[in-house]
Parts: C-alpha cells; sequence; structure tokens
C-alpha cells in the first residue's frame, strides 16, 4: 500500500488487508476543491464560502474553474466567492447574477436576483 494513502487517511491496513476509507472521492473531491479555492481567495482577495447542502448562494458568475472531480463556476458575492457544480445552462450567463441551491451532489440554477435569503 503506498505511505501517501495511510497518512492522508483514505487507507489503512489490517493485516495482509488494505481497507480502502469510506467515501474516498468525495474527501479527494473536497480537497480538490479547498486547494482550488485557496489558490482563488489568493488571487482575488475574497473569501471562500462553501456551499452546504440545501442553501442557496448567489452572486456575480465570475469565470469557471476546471478541476480533476469536474467543472465549477465561481459566484463572486462581493465579500466572498462559492464554488459550485457548472452546469451548461449557465454558459451565456458569465457576468450576470446568479443563485444556486445545493441538492446532494445535484444543483438547481436561478438567472437573476435570487428570491429570499442567501449565504453571503
Amino acid at each position: 500500500m503506498p505511505t501517501f494513502s495511510k497518512k492522508q487517511g483514505l487507507a489503512q491496513r489490517r493485516g495482509q488487508r488494505v481497507i480502502l476509507a469510506r467515501n474516498q472521492l468525495g474527501t479527494l473531491r473536497n480537497r480538490e476543491l479547498a486547494r482550488a479555492a485557496k489558490d482563488i481567495a489568493t488571487d482575488t482577495g475574497l473569501e471562500r464560502r462553501p456551499v452546504a447542502g440545501g442553501l442557496r448562494v448567489a452572486g456575480i458568475c465570475r469565470r469557471s474553474v476546471m478541476l480533476a472531480s469536474g467543472r465549477y463556476a465561481m459566484l463572486d458575492d462581493g465579500m466572498g466567492f462559492s464554488l459550485v457544480p457548472w452546469r451548461p445552462v449557465i454558459e451565456q450567463r458569465r457576468g450576470q447574477q446568479l443563485a444556486a441551491t445545493m441538492h446532494g451532489i445535484g444543483v438547481s440554477w436561478e438567472v437573476g436576483r435570487p428570491k429570499g435569503p442567501s449565504l453571503g
């Protein structure tokens, strides 16, 4: 077993067996998002606002970010930003106000100012 897996908490050895951690892909995706968000925060001076399931985030779609786990939209609310899974429906909406609500690993998008409270 590679030592990095054990050090990173992705696997452990039990005798001759290697046991993989649960939700390994989710863990790797979250780490990748955290690294990308740190880079964006350094470049923009904005603070990352993580997206929690069921909560709405709103902001101007500034750019897309391509990661190994997929493409994400960067929503800038003026004080912080969120990375939200990309959908083709927002391709022509860069520079516009958008709102997104996470549902598990899915996302629903609204164009224009959101109707109701938002994170941020």
